[in-house]
């Protein structure tokens, strides 16, 4: 019997502080100032809602570093008209930020895949927000990274 007493406690513990951390998009990028550095889920992770919700706020905002590690389809942030508020950094170049790059409304830092963990963990970039894509939690409280948890897991916890 206090097995499941414990473990519901334990679930609603959970619960709760899940429930007190949620934010519509608009309120979760309203603490980016402009000189931040974000660094982003990309590849197939995208978080789109959050990135449509921060260019909203491309007039409030300047010199915003956005860090990838590769960027697949079109985002909004490497528009022209977008470098006063947006500056975006991938460390492997995808369709997407080549036009950015080669226009020079973007930078391209190459590196090999194992170095791209190791640039956070040693501190050698320190961005102060993470943008992730994760899923729901399940009944114990655990969400997952999915398909991007080799390459978002650790800037995440720097």
């Amino acid at each position: 019997m206090q097995d499941i007493i414990t473990k519901n406690i334990k679930s609603s513990f959970w619960l709760q502080n899940y429930k007190s951390k949620l934010r519509t998009p608009e309120e979760a990028v309203s603490v980016v100032k402009s000189g931040d550095k974000i660094v982003m889920h990309g590849n197939t992770a995208f978080p789109m809602t959050l990135i449509n919700a921060l260019v909203a706020r491309k007039d409030e905002l300047e010199n915003v570093q956005i860090l990838h590690a590769l960027t697949v389809g079109d985002l909004p942030y490497l528009q022209p008209g977008m470098e006063k508020s947006f500056r975006h950094i991938s460390f492997f170049m995808g369709a997407a930020a080549r036009k950015a790059v080669n226009e020079g409304r973007a930078d391209f830092t190459p590196i090999y895949l194992y170095e791209y963990p190791l640039l956070f963990a040693k501190g050698i970039i320190k961005p102060n927000i993470a943008f992730v894509h994760l899923s729901p939690p399940d009944e114990h409280g655990f969400c997952s990274f999915g398909v991007e948890v080799g390459l978002m897991k650790t800037p995440a916890e720097n």
